[in-house]
């Protein structure tokens, strides 16, 4: 019977407790280290980060983007030729990108894109991973449950997606939050609420088509349009963040000179 994984979980908050403890329930050997969460049961608690990784076989780092430096820099000492660094936070691509370069030669690094909220799924989170060490943490995770898909391209790959993809849902749902209180505030938030719900049963393939070649077809009626919506919301005193950045967006389009020949 093969040895078990070695794990080290640097990040006990929500998400890394939840992926710790499936882990320890996979027959994982986990180790963990949190200068803030004391480690859950099963997880052999260490003293810091280079104690934690200086004998794993993988270390996920489920930090936050503005630590994922620090905590690959403080383990670095404890890193052996071999272990795979797993950035598991929302980074930027150029910060993944420059995990490689910190983590120096010997240490295989993956960028991990967790593609869908950990609460309630842990280690089951879909996962989109890239660079070096990919293939391995696919093995390595893989057999205790993780749900995994290799991209394939450099570490900052995966994250790029996720973040892309970010823009769309993040933003739709501000939009959704802002036009709900203004209609909430005009008296008429249930009505919105069903419109929009049937507005988005309706989405098919060839939606994005449309929205994409309305929104550069009619930009400047449709500029004029958000600026009349955000001074509604102003006057239902709502603040209209969404409604001006779509106005903006709209409006540098209306403004941009066309190419040569005139529009296609």
């Amino acid at each position: 019977m093969s040895a078990p994984v070695r794990v080290a979980v640097l990040g006990l908050g929500e998400a890394g407790s939840e992926i710790a403890r499936d882990l320890v329930e996979a027959g994982a050997d986990v180790r963990g280290y949190d200068p803030k969460v004391t480690p859950g049961t099963g997880i052999d608690p260490r003293a810091g980060e280079a104690d934690a990784v200086r004998d794993a076989d993988l270390a996920l780092s489920v930090n936050s983007s503005h630590d994922a430096m620090t905590a690959l820099t403080n383990a670095r000492p404890g890193l052996a030729d071999g272990t795979v660094w797993a950035d598991l936070n929302t980074a930027s691509p150029g910060v993944k990108a420059a995990l490689v370069g910190a983590a120096g030669p010997g240490v295989r690094v993956v960028d991990v894109a967790l593609m869908s909220p950990v609460p309630g799924r842990g280690l089951r989170t879909p996962m989109l991973v890239s660079g070096d060490g990919a293939a391995r943490f696919a093995e390595l995770l893989g057999p205790l449950g993780a749900i995994v898909t290799i991209q394939p391209g450099p570490a900052g790959t995966a994250i790029s997606r996720k973040l892309l993809r970010s823009v769309f849902y993040k933003g739709l749902a501000a939009a959704v939050v802002e036009a709900l209180a203004g209609a909430e505030a005009a008296g008429c938030g249930e009505w919105l609420a069903q419109d929009i719900s049937a507005e988005l049963a309706g989405f098919d393939e060839r939606s994005i088509d449309r929205l994409v070649d309305g929104t550069h077809r009619h930009a400047r009626r449709r500029a004029d349009e958000m600026a009349a919506a955000a001074e509604q919301l102003r006057e239902l005193g709502v603040e209209p963040r969404t409604a001006s950045a779509a106005h903006d967006l709209l409006a540098a389009l209306r403004d941009a000179p066309e190419p040569p020949g005139g529009t296609a």
